[in-house]
């Protein structure tokens, strides 16, 4: 599996890179912003890793030229901007995931693996029978298309693209509504009518006190229940 590593801390660069090699990844580093683009639009990764404070170029930058250019490589950002709003900010960029500094190696090798078995190289979802189309925008069960309005796709999207993960309210309500005024409840309204339309398709929202919503398949959703709703 080949890897991009865009770090420009050369310590944390080569732990991380000899680590992932130790595992099976095929790894390249960069240090700079410019050249992570130029690397990602000239030559295929099945995944990359990325920090936003860069020379150069920012990451948050790389990532919408990456993104208006249609490349759907799934980026991981790594980084020291751990404020929910940064968050939030690399989301809508075009981030896959997103973790912050400091962090344990462990998790972010089992968040590469989950970013790599969910999104396919053209930037798809899937998490049970449910697939999200890139291309189109649109939700799949099987063949048939999902009727969701715009933001029942947005929100579905935000929890899709974090599967067997936490979101929270406060991300949902930036992500989905773009910091517009909005009722106390507007998470809540959409996550009962996407439950509703979600039936059938293997997959269920599951809500996390204090914390936000969890997207998962049967698969999974089982083990996560205690403590859920």
């Amino acid at each position: 599996m080949k890897l991009l590593m865009v770090e420009d801390d050369f310590d944390l660069s080569g732990v991380l890179s000899r680590s992932l090699v130790q595992r099976g990844y095929e790894v390249l580093c960069c240090a700079d912003g410019r050249e992570a683009l130029m690397l990602l639009r000239k030559r295929s990764f099945d995944v990359a890793v990325l920090d936003l404070t860069l020379p150069q170029l920012d990451g948050l930058e790389v990532l919408r030229r990456l993104r208006d250019d249609g490349n759907r490589t799934p980026v991981l950002v790594l980084t020291a901007r751990g404020a929910v709003s940064e968050r939030v900010a690399g989301l809508q960029a075009g981030a896959d995931d997103y973790l912050a500094k400091p962090f344990d190696l462990e998790e972010l090798v089992a968040r590469l693996q989950a970013m790599t078995r969910r999104i396919g190289r053209d930037g798809d979802l899937r998490c049970g029978l449910l697939h999200y189309e890139a291309r189109s925008g649109l939700f799949y069960c099987h063949a048939s298309p999902l009727e969701l309005s715009p933001r029942e796709r947005e929100l579905l999207k935000a929890l899709m693209s974090s599967v067997d993960r936490g979101v929270t309210k406060e991300s949902l309500l930036a992500t989905v509504f773009g910091g517009e005024p909005v009722q106390a409840d507007a998470v809540e309204v959409l996550v009962h009518r996407l439950r509703k339309k979600l039936v059938g398709t293997k997959v269920e929202i599951l809500t996390l006190r204090g914390v936000g919503y969890l997207l998962c398949d049967d698969a999974s959703s089982a083990a996560t229940q205690r403590g859920a709703r």
